[in-house]
């Protein structure tokens, strides 16, 4: 006897032992996957295993340094290396960040090179690298295409992602990306060719300055340094975790890039996040007006007054308001209310 029609339409396929086990399988690997998304590993990626070697040296002396070093004894010195840190720091948040990167202001060439020394004392990467790398930042923030995708997690976007192999999606957008401009300049050429030679240059005379002028050890002078170079990775670093997790968004709510004052005060002006990633040709990269701590800024303008910078760049008063009222979390109304 043939079986009804509706009987079998109705009927639900068995399911087997081997069934549930692999649904089980897939549910575990998803969570597995989620609890990760705050370290870096995936299955996918390939571990940079000399990264995570040099980055666990450079922790290791810093903390050494940090529990050791004497402070009150070799005061000058830190001072110093405070110092150091001030002009390398301004060479990332001023030259490769605003000028090279953003294009947020004109410079002639004495103000070039001088950017141009002061990120070399920095030691990151090449002048190209760093712009290529940040550039497609903004162009996908936050998506699978971003080098240091936040949503990945704080520790992938802080370090991690200099841990693995670049994602293809990153790949991808790197080759599409038009870099005529960076690879015109001149000063740029010219330091990336020589760049090991010229970051070991800065290297140098930021150890031999304590050395020569007031008698310093080359010990306490290099680890003084080798601590200020530690710290000021992280703090750029913290731009790209810190100020894309934790903050308020006055001007663009639906990014992920936030005000984040600890990040301004230790870049010196680069935690005004939100307002950066919603007006990033402002040479300020912070909130109205310039109001708020921004020692870049502060220099750019000085910089502008003898002559060295030009065509400073910035969205218009009323722009920057219709884009608080349309965008913003309400935040900075509630503060101007107050």
């Amino acid at each position: 006897m043939a079986p009804n029609k509706a009987d079998t339409v109705c009927e639900e396929p068995e399911i087997t032992l081997s069934d549930i086990s692999e649904r089980e399988q897939k549910i575990f690997e998803t969570v597995k996957t989620e609890k990760l998304k705050w370290f870096f590993f995936r299955e996918e990626w390939t571990i940079r295993w000399e990264v995570v070697a040099l980055h666990t040296f450079l922790y290791a002396v810093t903390i050494y340094g940090l529990l050791t070093y004497p402070y009150f004894q070799r005061y000058t010195t830190l001072l110093w290396a405070y110092f150091v840190y001030t002009y390398s720091m301004f060479g990332v948040t001023g030259g490769i960040h605003r000028y090279w990167s953003h294009k947020c202001f004109k410079a002639r060439l004495p103000l070039r090179l001088l950017l141009a020394f002061c990120y070399i004392s920095a030691n990151q990467v090449p002048f190209r690298s760093w712009i290529q790398i940040h550039r497609v930042h903004h162009k996908f923030t936050d998506t699978d295409a971003d080098p240091h995708n936040s949503r990945r997690g704080f520790f992938y976007c802080h370090v991690g992602w200099l841990m693995i192999k670049r994602p293809k999606e990153v790949v991808e957008k790197f080759k599409k990306l038009d870099m005529t401009d960076i690879d015109a300049d001149g000063v740029v050429r010219f330091c990336d060719r020589h760049f090991t030679v010229l970051r070991i240059i800065a290297l140098y005379l930021s150890i031999a300055v304590p050395v020569y002028c007031w008698n310093e050890s080359w010990y306490y002078s290099s680890l003084a340094q080798f601590m200020r170079y530690v710290i000021s990775l992280n703090t750029t670093f913290t731009v790209n975790s810190f100020a894309h997790m934790f903050g308020y968004k006055p001007y663009d709510k639906n990014i992920l890039p936030a005000e984040n004052r600890f990040v301004v005060y230790a870049t010196h002006g680069e935690g005004w996040h939100n307002y950066h990633h919603t007006f990033p040709y402002d040479y300020r990269s912070s909130e109205i007006g310039g109001s708020k701590f921004d020692l870049t800024a502060t220099l750019i303008r000085f910089f502008e007054r003898i002559g060295w910078a030009y065509d400073l760049k910035q969205p218009s008063d009323s722009l920057v308001e219709k884009t608080v009222l349309n965008r913003g979390d309400g935040t900075l109304l509630k503060s101007l209310m107050n």
